[in-house]
């Protein structure tokens, strides 16, 4: 229904909007709406998965900043992270990585730029897996990569061998780009990418929520 653009727009101003909080009922109410978001959409199992792949950055997150600074601060940062994480999740599942590129590239933007966004979105899932597969590898072995402070100290087993195959799978996409001839130019889409009065009033509520979370501060 709505351009990728201007759910691009939403998405991040509800991020301005998450970061700009600084008080625990704010964040509460933010939390409220954007779950509800989650279940209205009909996303809640795919978003548990999501939060489950996350917990082990959300617990390192939450020892340094206890290291640096105090609990609530590092209560509301992994909040913060959670939420944002969520958000982007919405945009994510709501919009066809071409359609986000394409609309881009409408716009104006360099294809180049408009390919690593979406390569990007299409990348999230893929090193989900990996890193399950990972994990479970690990597991097989004997290192104990559990979902708690105590395993922080194991978890260079799993991102090490993350890293190598995020490398490795970005080796193989150059060389598909460059058989592909990856920059030709005259390139041309199967439909029009125009924004719509109900984007602009998309786009109008969220530069509202950014002004609204200025002064809520």
């Amino acid at each position: 229904m709505f351009d990728p653009r201007s759910k691009l727009v939403l998405a991040l101003a509800w991020s301005t909007l998450v970061m700009l909080a600084t008080r625990w009922e704010i964040l509460g109410i933010i939390s409220i709406v954007t779950l509800g978001t989650v279940v209205v959409l009909d996303h809640t199992s795919a978003w548990l998965k999501t939060m489950r792949a996350l917990v082990p950055m959300t617990l390192f997150l939450v020892a340094v900043m206890l290291w640096a600074f105090d609990a609530n601060t590092a209560l509301m940062s992994a909040l913060r992270l959670l939420l944002l994480t969520t958000t982007f999740f919405l945009f994510f599942r709501t919009t066809a990585p071409e359609d986000m590129a394409n609309a881009l590239v409408a716009s104006g933007a360099p294809y180049a730029l408009a390919f690593i966004i979406t390569t990007a979105m299409q990348f999230v899932p893929v090193l989900a897996r990996k890193m399950s597969e990972v994990r479970d590898a690990q597991r097989a072995r004997g290192i104990p990569l559990e979902n708690n402070v105590a395993s922080l100290r194991y978890y260079p087993a799993l991102i090490v061998p993350l890293l190598i195959q995020t490398f490795l799978l970005a080796e193989q996409l150059a060389e598909a780009m460059e058989a592909r001839g990856f920059g030709a130019p005259r390139r041309t889409f199967a439909r029009a990418y125009v924004l719509q009065r109900h984007d602009w009033g998309l786009i109008l509520v969220s530069f509202l929520l950014i002004l609204v979370g200025w002064w809520l501060r």
